[in-house]
């Protein structure tokens, strides 16, 4: 994308705004059709397991989509926030007998707090140097995580209470689907709102020329940093329900590769693209399942898949179809 063209984004017509806006609404209410009805296609709990999965991944995804694909800062280190709101609430509701539907959210919280302060430094960084210092931070999480057994049980990982609503324990792949699909549609929502609002529209023009950005008056660091705080949000959401659903957490939840992995989703689904997200994390999700019957074969077909979707869809699978269904109405 030419940097101009992000850039005029700020000044774009109401009528163009409107228009996404509307395409949001209508892709939210396509995303909520499809979490009312694919129950009808899930025959068993492990059905239901795996799209449970792709709902977390995909809460993850859409924050870091906002942080790599609009304001086009690279983080490496996301799996550590997610392991972080995991063991927060874990740790609280387990160790100190806080009430989990109070663990959650004060864990949330200090994730945030933690990218914020860790943010402030880090994002003055730039490109791979900017990679190289998340996942700095990744690696940090990961060994702490790992070698202070005392609290967090070290590498065998440790047991997390039931998540508890109004007294209420969610048990049951049945009733963690509908949480977690309510989840997913409230981080879609939130995303397309700020998007579409001044501070996305800054993002956007960040992405394509910060300099130009900053000629506009947009002060690039606090817009950098408040993304890379909702993002770091997002992931401390999904790993804290992640946590409560499994009864089990890990500091696998935390390492490089898994970081990699969602960043894979991100562009894989179509940066820039929420519902890309959402997409990619579908995908990436369920064919390591699907492909499991080629036992020996399965990750170099995994890997064909992946190199295909580059080459034929280099934008992303959502973006990509979208350009096409342009061109086919024109």
């Amino acid at each position: 994308m030419r940097a101009g063209s992000s850039v005029s984004e700020l000044r774009a017509p109401a009528r163009a705004t409107v228009a996404r806006a509307t395409l949001h609404r209508r892709g939210l209410l396509v995303l909520a059709g499809v979490i009312a009805v694919l129950p009808l296609a899930l025959v068993n709990d492990y059905f239901y397991d795996v799209a449970i999965l792709v709902a977390l991944n995909a809460i993850v995804c859409v924050g870091l989509n906002l942080l790599v694909g609009y304001a086009g800062q690279i983080s490496l280190g996301h799996a550590g926030f997610f392991a972080l709101g995991g063991y927060g609430s874990a740790i609280l509701a387990g160790k100190y007998g806080w009430p989990t539907a109070l663990s959650l959210p004060v864990a949330v919280a200090v994730v945030g707090v933690l990218a914020y302060v860790v943010g402030r430094p880090t994002l003055r960084l730039k490109g791979h140097y900017l990679a190289m210092a998340t996942l700095g931070l990744g690696v940090i999480v990961s060994i702490v995580l790992t070698t202070e057994d005392r609290i967090t049980g070290g590498p065998d990982g440790m047991a997390v209470p039931p998540l508890a609503l109004a007294g209420w324990a969610l048990q049951g792949e049945r009733v963690w689907y509908w949480v977690v699909g309510a989840a997913l549609l409230v981080a879609v929502w939130l995303a397309g709102n700020l998007i579409e609002s001044p501070a996305g529209r800054a993002l956007r023009a960040l992405h394509g020329s910060e300099i130009a950005a900053q000629t506009l008056g947009i002060d690039a660091a606090r817009h950098k940093l408040r993304v890379f705080v909702i993002s770091a949000l997002f992931a401390a959401v999904a790993g804290a329900l992640t946590a409560h659903y499994g009864g089990f957490i890990t500091p696998a939840k935390a390492t490089f590769m898994h970081s990699i992995e969602l960043v894979i989703m991100v562009v894989f689904g179509g940066m820039a693209s929420v519902y890309g997200a959402v997409v990619g994390a579908a995908v990436l999700t369920t064919l390591p399942q699907l492909l499991t019957v080629l036992k020996d074969y399965e990750m170099m077909v995994f890997g064909a898949v992946l190199m295909a979707t580059m080459v034929f869809l280099p934008q992303g699978i959502v973006p990509t179809l979208a350009r096409w269904a342009a061109r086919w109405r024109k």
